[in-house]
């Protein structure tokens, strides 16, 4: 593939090189036409449909090879088979050539391009995909961008050929026709550039801002049409409600609060939503109080007498519960209350565009940010429901641990509860549907973290799906196929840890025709508006990525979107998103993997440097992991970072920051790192890569200039 591309490039440069040396361009002067426009006007007459053949054969090998003299031919065009005749050769030619210009751009550069600025050009791919028609639309219309640029820059875009031609054929079709009647008067035009007046530019200009005013226009009336059926208020009592009290929406809020506006937040149960209550924070004050049993249990590999440890559970989870009140405060009502938001405590029911019940009480706000989060999915499996199951939100009540627990799901949440159940004297059997823990990481991820689980005494059934739950001779049993074979476990408790779906009964959606997602999410835009503009979403309840700082992250251009989006709306960056799961060792990513890299067909080089090379992971005692970056060819850009390590979450955020403000592994080994730390690691990782592109050539010489020195 990359000779016949080398090949491609040099046949147009050969014939753009030919072009000029020969002076071909020459030919395409309005001296050379005017010149010679009898001779060849009698010639034309004679064969009409020859010279027809020749002039778009002539008129699509020019605008193809991007060469100057399309405009010339255009005016020869005119004054050669007149008017008609002229407009419809010079279309089809402009609009066959261009394609073919398009297609050979897409070709030879639109890969590299994508890959080399990939973080740049997102937006610009996501507005293209989008609304690519009209922008190209615009670009045709207007003749003061060159069109063979367009041509050009288009096939590096997510514009499909078809719809480029058509397009292209309707939008150059203006411009077209006033070249070729100019031509039919060459006699009295004595330059190109007096085609186009300064009123023609102008007319020209706001022609081509027709399909945005006119997609501006349609989206109104869309929003006019939605709006017709409610009543909006003649004034609000808030700027903006926010409903739900989790991450997102207390962010949200804060945001707004922060830059004079009324805010109303309504919650319904606990402030501070699943991250603080059911979530993040209690789930790692457990894993913390696994780790310690663990570390004692261990006692023996760092020279110490053997600990005995006895697990009470019930002051664990008292501790784990004594965590959320210390933290309780950062979230509270009156924390809130004091930075100027209005809360509310109750169910949060939308009425209209701009209105929300809580109880009995009406609030009208100009904008609304729906933040209600997500909740534990639990599966449609026979009899499971008729089961006491625990899931990560009721897990934290119990105050006495059963002697055998089942977990459902091998993603984050399953793999992190599982693993903490089981340093806590649980035992533990844990199946997933998957094919290996951790599905969305890559192969050795799972294979790693699976050891470690066989290692600590969790039995994982992968592949595995569960076709029946029940209860006989007093226990509980689930019975699953695995490899067509049935298997059944015995349990005492069950923990559902099968994903999370989105919280969105109960809130009036259906009323103002805002439908849901197939998965149950509420689907919104890029500037996060729902179907119903002044409504947004953020956090759990729309995604795409589950995380306590993406919600967060989200909440900004909600709260920004909501409270300015009249003068400027921003589209949510999602270009670097990392995440971690805290099972032992820890988990962490940033950008693609292997596995996603290889099915969007780019090329990469993996970069891998392995624990057991760290002087501070072998006095630590947690050699087990590696981390492995990917880089394009020949390039020290990263395009993402596993890491399976003690602290990963912390290792990771190193590669987020050079992702994000672009620097490349070459800066990150320059960088110094303190001696001894786990942080080192990046630096070693960043080393290999430099090593495995050493200037062998170079270096030879170095040996043999250095030997000269000797004498």
């Amino acid at each position: 593939m990359q000779r016949k591309r080398i090949l491609v490039l040099l046949i147009i440069a050969a014939l753009i090189g030919a072009w000029f040396v020969f002076g071909l361009g020459d030919l395409l002067r309005l001296e050379a036409v005017k010149a010679h426009v009898e001779t060849l006007q009698h010639w034309c007459a004679a064969r009409p449909l020859l010279a027809g053949a020749l002039y778009l054969l002539a008129y699509i090998a020019v605008t193809a090879l991007a060469l100057p003299g399309a405009a010339l031919m255009t005016l020869a065009g005119g004054a050669l088979f007149g008017f008609w005749y002229a407009l419809l050769l010079a279309s089809f030619g402009s609009t066959i050539g261009g394609t073919l210009c398009f297609l050979v751009s897409r070709w030879l550069l639109r890969d590299w391009v994508q890959d080399r600025f990939r973080h740049q050009l997102r937006a610009i791919n996501r507005g293209f995909a989008r609304d690519g028609t009209f922008y190209l639309l615009t670009l045709r219309l207007v003749p003061l961008f060159p069109f063979f640029l367009v041509n050009l820059v288009m096939g590096l875009l997510p514009v499909g050929a078809g719809r480029f031609y058509w397009v292209s054929q309707l939008g150059m079709l203006p411009a077209t026709a006033v070249f070729v009647n100019a031509g039919t008067q060459l006699g009295q035009l004595e330059s190109a550039a007096g085609i186009m007046s300064p009123g023609l530019l102008l007319s020209f200009a706001l022609l081509g801002l027709f399909p945005l005013v006119a997609r501006r226009l349609v989206d109104g009336l869309r929003a006019r049409r939605m709006y017709r059926e409610f009543r909006r208020p003649r004034s609000f009592d808030t700027n903006l409600v926010v409903i739900g009290a989790g991450s997102a929406g207390l962010v949200t809020a804060l945001i707004a609060a922060t830059v004079k506006a009324r805010v109303t937040l309504i919650e319904r149960e606990r402030m501070g939503g699943d991250c603080l209550n059911t979530g993040c924070v209690p789930s790692k004050a457990l894993i913390r109080s696994a780790r310690a049993a663990r570390e004692l249990r261990r006692a023996t590999e760092f020279g110490l007498a053997a600990v005995p440890v006895r697990v009470d559970f019930a002051t664990v989870m008292a501790r784990v519960r004594g965590v959320i009140r210390r933290i309780e405060p950062h979230d509270s009502v009156e924390r809130f209350t004091g930075l100027g938001v209005d809360c509310v405590h109750g169910a949060a029911r939308l009425v209209s565009p701009w209105e929300v019940m809580v109880g009995e009480r009406r609030i009208t706000a100009r904008h609304i940010v729906i933040a209600s989060g997500a909740r534990p999915r639990v599966p449609d499996v026979p009899g499971i429901r008729a089961l006491d199951y625990l899931t990560s939100d009721t897990l934290w009540s119990m105050e006495t641990p059963p002697r055998r627990l089942l977990v459902l799901g091998g993603g984050p949440i399953g793999c992190e509860l599982a693993q903490a159940m089981a340093r806590l004297d649980v035992q533990v059997t844990l199946v997933t549907r998957a094919e290996r823990l951790l599905p969305r990481e890559d192969p050795e991820v799972g294979e790693l973290l699976a050891a470690r689980f066989a290692a600590e005494g969790i039995e994982v059934h992968t592949l595995s799906v569960p076709v029946a739950f029940g209860r006989a001779s007093g226990a509980q049993f689930c019975r699953f196929e695995r490899g067509g074979r049935a298997v059944e476990l015995r349990f005492d408790r069950l923990l559902v840890a099968a994903g999370r779906r989105a919280n969105t009964e109960g809130l009036g959606l259906e009323a103002l025709g805002i439908e849901l997602a197939e998965d149950g999410s509420l689907p919104v835009d890029d500037f996060l508006r729902t179907r119903v503009p002044n409504i947004l979403a953020c956090g759990d309840v729309t995604g795409p990525f589950r995380f306590t700082h993406m919600a967060s992250h989200q909440a900004w251009y909600a709260a920004v979107n909501a409270l300015f989006g009249g003068w400027r709306r921003f589209a949510v960056d999602y270009s670097v998103v990392p995440w971690a799961t805290f099972t032992d060792p820890e988990v962490a990513r940033v950008g693609l993997s292997a596995a996603q890299a290889g099915a969007r067909g780019l090329r990469f080089e993996v970069t891998r440097f392995d624990l057991a090379e760290l002087d501070r992971a072998l006095t630590d005692g947690e050699e087990g992991g590696f981390i492995k970056v990917l880089t394009p060819p020949g390039s020290d850009r990263i395009l993402g970072a596993t890491i399976v390590s003690a602290h990963a979450a912390e290792l990771v955020n190193e590669f987020v920051m050079a992702m994000k403000h672009g620097i490349g592994l070459n800066r990150i080994l320059g960088t110094i790192h303190i001696y001894p730390t786990f942080s080192e690691a990046n630096k070693f990782l960043a080393g290999e890569w430099r090593k495995a592109r050493k200037p062998e050539r170079l270096l030879r010489w170095a040996q043999r200039y250095h030997a000269w020195r000797r004498g």
